[in-house]
């Protein structure tokens, strides 16, 4: 059996500052759990564009600073295996969520997605990592549920679609790394989405939250 861990974070170097998330902490946190793989949020072409270059931007300069500055040099000082798991078609990810309306519209339903933030951001100190709790996903996935029944065509895609080929693949590592400890790296707003997805799978067992 697979030993799964769940581990969300804050891309935004001034928010790691402010919730008391530095990369010294994940680093801290990847070295108590001991993974064999990491899978990240990084997609499979800017994965091979890093080893084949070295450019660790990304495909379209979406790989998050955390991944060069310090899971990749991690990964290859510990031997741990990396697997990028995250996936996103540039053709079909072009429109926001509220392109489609009015200006009026749109800035009230902006503000509306302001207060969502502030509503989930109250509960980032919920547990004992972070914005790694069942409190902080409550509140997450009502944020995400109201996105989209303002644009399930968007939500459809771009966070639906997206995480169920993200889960995929991190059943597809578990499979292909049997008995080894993997860690699943991401913002924190997919937390509830790989754990609602990967709890009840056979041959995984999950941790969550880390501590």
């Amino acid at each position: 059996m697979s030993v799964v861990g769940i581990l969300g974070m804050t891309h935004d170097e001034e928010m790691q500052k402010k919730y008391n998330f530095p990369l010294s902490l994940l680093e801290e946190l990847i070295e108590e759990f001991k993974p064999d793989v990491i899978c990240g949020e990084v997609h499979p072409s800017s994965w091979d564009f890093y080893l084949n270059t070295g450019e660790t931007s990304g495909i379209l300069g979406e790989t998050q600073n955390e991944y060069p500055n310090l899971i990749f040099p991690l990964c290859k000082k510990k031997g741990i295996t990396f697997v990028p798991v995250n996936w996103f078609e540039e053709d079909v990810f072009e429109e926001g969520p509220f392109d489609k309306y009015d200006t009026e519209t749109k800035c009230k339903l902006e503000q509306e997605l302001d207060s969502w933030n502030d509503k989930k951001l109250s509960a980032w100190n919920e547990g004992n990592i972070p914005f790694n709790s069942f409190e902080y996903d409550v509140i997450t996935n009502e944020m995400y549920n109201w996105l989209h029944s303002v644009n399930p065509d968007v939500q459809n895609i771009v966070w639906n679609a997206r995480h169920n080929i993200m889960a995929a693949r991190v059943k597809k590592a578990a499979k292909k790394y049997p008995n080894k400890r993997i860690l699943c790296i991401h913002g924190a707003d997919h937390n509830y989405w790989y754990y609602q997805s990967l709890k009840d799978e056979e041959g995984i067992e999950l941790v969550y939250p880390l501590k």
